[in-house]
């Protein structure tokens, strides 16, 4: 089986995105996260003079796997330094360096490069597939069997430097979800490592007393189970990831709006949006009460195909609401390719 070292800063986003296509390649994997030495850990990765000596030596000690996958602008300049030893490189997100220093670079429309080597998908990669899905549905069913439907499925990032989620932002979210529940949709939310301590109580403090269900951070994290089971998903807009994964499911998904602006996560919204795949929640929502008529006549959402089956009668074309997964599968595909294609001198040759 191809070996393959996923190198990546600690944020789960990133590491979902590489791990995602590690595992639609069916390629076995060992992440190894990149925490640089002081001085090089002030300095932006691209100005590293000698990007393997920023690293502790122990983050990538040997045995060296058959191909790299980086994701994210620390991961690059590691990565290709790496692959100057002769190892295969594929880079996930824009490195911010020559593409030219990577086999394969793949890269979301927002990101705005092109060339021989560069993949340009409409969605982040990511672990939502079809088989996980249908997996976590059948796990977590029980866990919210008693939640009344529509089901929908809440999922809360955090600030980031370009958006801000705090005490008032919130608040606001959580006035929105309570109106919903109001209104008689059972509401599952899940928070992510982002999300500020305050924000996830004042989330369960609204939503509790009205039977809704905030993930509290311990035991099993029940994120793709929510995916897997909800009518309609509503993530917060600064997670391009949690974003993507919702398309995946197939069914609507409306993004619930932060404080803020970010011109990449703008041209990344607004290109799902003129696919018609997502839009923004507005309150009342005549999505949700649609659906609750829908669901009387077909007698409610059972599984993951039914889900993508709601999403067509949402007006939303099936091979739109499935964008995601068939770019997942082509970034798949070509991670095969490359690793068959293993260059004809190993690691560390001369």
């Amino acid at each position: 089986m191809t070996t393959s070292w996923i190198l990546s800063d600690d944020y789960a986003g990133l590491q979902a995105q590489a791990l995602g296509l590690a595992e639609a390649a069916g390629f076995a994997t060992e992440l190894r996260v990149l925490r640089p030495r002081s001085p090089w850990k002030r300095l932006p990765a691209r100005l590293w003079p000698a990007p393997l000596l920023a690293i502790p030596p122990e983050t990538l000690a040997p045995p060296l796997p058959d191909l790299l996958i980086g994701c994210g602008g620390m991961s690059a300049v590691v990565v290709a330094a790496l692959k100057q030893r002769g190892l295969p490189a594929v880079q996930v997100q824009n490195p911010r360096i020559d593409p030219a220093k990577f086999d394969v670079v793949v890269v979301n429309r927002h990101d705005e490069i092109t060339g021989p080597n560069v993949i340009v998908t409409r969605t982040a990669l990511h672990r939502a597939t079809r088989d996980r899905l249908i997996a976590e549905a059948i796990r977590w069913r029980p866990n919210f069997a008693h939640l009344p439907r529509p089901l929908v499925a809440a999922l809360v990032g955090g600030s980031n430097g370009r958006f801000r989620l705090d005490a008032m932002a919130g608040a606001r979210i959580a006035t929105q979800l309570a109106g919903l529940a109001r209104d008689g949709a059972g509401v599952m939310v899940t928070p992510s490592r982002r999300t500020p301590p305050e924000v996830t109580r004042i989330l369960t403090d609204a939503l509790a007393p009205l039977g809704g269900h905030v993930w509290d951070g311990t035991g099993a994290n029940p994120y793709f189970g929510m995916l897997a089971l909800a009518d309609f998903i509503l993530p917060t807009m600064d997670s391009v990831s949690m974003v993507s994964e919702a398309a995946a499911t197939g069914v609507p998904v409306l993004f619930l709006e932060l404080p803020g602006k970010s011109r990449r996560i703008r041209l990344f919204l607004d290109g799902l949006m003129g696919d018609g795949r997502i839009r923004p929640f507005q309150q009342p929502s005549g999505d949700l009460a649609d659906h609750t008529h829908r669901r009387h006549a077909t007698g409610g959402r059972g599984d993951v195909p039914q889900a993508a089956s709601l999403a067509g009668q949402s007006g939303k074309p099936n091979a739109e609401a499935r964008c995601a997964g068939a770019e997942y599968v082509v970034g798949g595909v070509v991670l095969v390719l490359l690793a068959f294609g293993k260059p004809e001198h190993g690691p560390g040759s001369g």
